[in-house]
């Protein structure tokens, strides 16, 4: 089953004096690209989550956010009243009647924040909103992945019923290229021994037979379409086969030699361009 490496995930954590909200959003990249922002009292765990989002969600552009809310009354940062005290009895020496408690508080050091200690509980119930948030985020992966995959068997259909034109046309273009020599031939009005026209012919016929190019290209659509249904979704693989598939219908529009031919070909490249763009997004 195919993924997408779009994905969003959201929860919410409601402790004792704060709530905090995790958010992750993933988009398309060709590697794993991690960008995480801790809040300075679990900066401490950013090694470990970093790793677990690593192992979870594989690749992709990786955004990770912490919004902490307090709802406690109490708060870390306290007034520093010895030192507004100083600033306060020195103030007074240079003007009584200055309104000296508001300078005073605007003075350095007038607010300390105590340190907080982290509480392994409170990180036990934030894991779990991790896990909650990339669970989100790996169903919307798969959802997305749901669309892809049904906009690539649609367009690997279409390539297949242009596989079948190029088939069917196939022998009318030997016979078009056939027609086209001997009419060179007349045209120069010269004498030519017909055993060995015919045997130059059918060496060019031959470098233009594209039988082993229909049978490839064949097995490589139908290959691409079983990568489709594999339990683990791989975009690089699926990518290699795209690449053999356009390899193939560029040889087999090199061969062509015929206008009806080459038109179908222009327009499975373009099927394929749409198929690869899509690929850019897939895990």
């Amino acid at each position: 089953m195919i993924q997408s490496m779009t994905g969003y995930g959201k929860s919410i954590i409601q402790l004792d004096t704060k709530k905090i909200s995790i958010e992750l959003k993933s988009l398309n990249s060709k590697n794993l690209d991690i960008n995480a922002r801790f809040p300075g009292i679990y900066k401490e765990k950013e090694i470990e989550v970093r790793k677990l989002l690593a192992n979870r969600l594989v690749r992709g552009k990786i955004d990770m956010s912490f919004y902490i809310e307090t709802t406690a009354e109490e708060t870390s940062t306290k007034i520093n009243k010895g030192i507004v005290s100083g600033y306060i009895k020195q103030l007074e020496e240079i003007h009584k009647e200055a309104d000296i408690l508001s300078i005073a508080m605007r003075l350095p050091d007038v607010l300390k924040t105590e340190r907080e200690e982290l509480d392994p509980q409170e990180w036990m119930e934030i894991e779990k909103g991790i896990e909650e948030a990339m669970k989100a985020l790996q169903e919307y992966r798969v959802s997305e992945g749901n669309e892809l995959k049904n906009d690539f068997e649609t367009r690997i259909k279409v390539l297949k019923a242009k596989l079948k034109e190029v088939i069917d046309l196939d022998g009318d273009r030997l016979d078009q290229v056939r027609l086209r020599l001997n009419k060179s031939i007349k045209e120069l009005e010269q004498n030519v021994d017909q055993n060995r026209f015919e045997q130059e012919l059918i060496y060019y016929l031959e470098k233009l037979d594209i039988t082993e190019e229909k049978v490839r290209l064949t097995n490589h659509l139908d290959y691409f379409l079983k990568e489709l249904e594999v339990k683990v979704s791989n975009g690089k693989k699926l990518g290699f086969i795209s690449q053999e598939i356009g390899r193939e219908i560029n040889t087999i529009g090199s061969k062509a030699n015929f206008a009806p031919m080459q038109k179908v070909v222009v327009e499975m490249k373009d099927e394929l361009e749409k198929i690869k763009e899509q690929l850019l997004n897939v895990l």
